[in-house]
């Protein structure tokens, strides 16, 4: 009993880790631009795809694919913020929110065009027997995905908290026009955030890939379960992000281990639907704007 439990915590630990990526993508956009980037799970999809592309295809050295990947996504997200966010001069949200899943609709045409609808996977970063913890299996890769995601995530707590760009960043979440007067470039530090959440969620995707293969179509659910989980956690805030990723990866993986797998992907709308209506600002979230947007 308790080896088949461990073995549902430790596969929703390694899926909650990628929601908990895509919720702290929500989370960086939001906080600079109040914008909910319902495009942010193809940033995922992407990452994974080219991933694929650069180290099977083109047969290149693995590092040099990661890095290609990562600039793929990068680009994409400069794209999708200059051409279509930048040239609305009135900030209306749900104009933005509209275009941001048009620009998902778009990017998933462009990768069925480019890789088809068959599902794509890699060797896993390290070869070697799985970890056997109390009889639960443990593969290398899901070792990989959680480290990765942990690294990530220190490593943006330290960039907001410790960096000059990450504080302006922050200003510019808490004030607009107050950034503005004090120097700092908005505009810069919007598209800054699109950066960083592509690039986020591309290290999501090429963590997860060898192990889940990853299609054309998958954004927009991970999209939904990286808002539930930025929901959950209360939305703009990093550590809520994290919590949430992790609480629904769990849940899923325990729901679909003792209930039904066809109920799993239900989990995250049904916390999603509990959170507006008991706790609209989440776990670690309040009523006040200001605080819903800090890190």
């Amino acid at each position: 009993m308790l080896t088949v439990f461990l073995q549902f915590l430790f596969s929703g630990i390694t899926v909650g880790a990628v929601y908990a990526l895509v919720g702290m993508g929500f989370n960086i956009i939001y906080n600079a631009t109040s914008i909910l980037n319902l495009a942010q799970g193809e940033f995922v999809v992407i990452g994974g795809l080219m991933m694929w592309f650069f180290s099977v295809s083109l047969k290149l050295p693995f590092l040099l694919s990661v890095i290609l990947a990562i600039l793929s996504v990068a680009i994409v997200a400069l794209l999708m913020e200059r051409l279509t966010i930048r040239p609305i001069k009135k900030t209306d949200l749900l104009l933005m929110i509209m275009i941001t899943i048009s620009v998902s609709i778009l990017l998933r045409g462009l990768l069925m065009f480019k890789f088809g609808k068959d599902p794509y996977g890699y060797p896993p970063f390290t070869e070697g027997e799985p970890i056997n913890i109390f009889g639960a299996i443990i593969q290398q890769q899901a070792l990989w995905v959680i480290g990765i995601s942990a690294f990530c995530i220190i490593l943006l707590f330290l960039f907001f908290n410790k960096t000059i760009i990450g504080k302006a960043m922050k200003a510019c979440a808490v004030d607009a026009t107050a950034a503005k007067l004090v120097g700092i470039n908005v505009s810069q530090m919007v598209m800054l955030s699109f950066i960083i959440s592509a690039v986020i969620g591309a290290i999501g995707g090429i963590a997860i890939t060898p192990i889940s293969l990853m299609e054309y179509d998958k954004g927009p659910m991970l999209a939904v379960k990286g808002f539930c989980a930025a929901i959950l956690g209360g939305l703009g805030r990093g550590r809520g992000a994290v919590v949430g990723g992790f609480t629904i990866g769990i849940l899923e993986s325990l729901t679909a281990g003792y209930l039904h797998s066809g109920l799993k992907d239900a989990v995250a709308l049904i916390i999603l639907l509990l959170i507006l209506f008991y706790k609209p600002a989440g776990i670690f979230g309040s009523a006040s704007v200001a605080q819903l947007r800090k890190f």
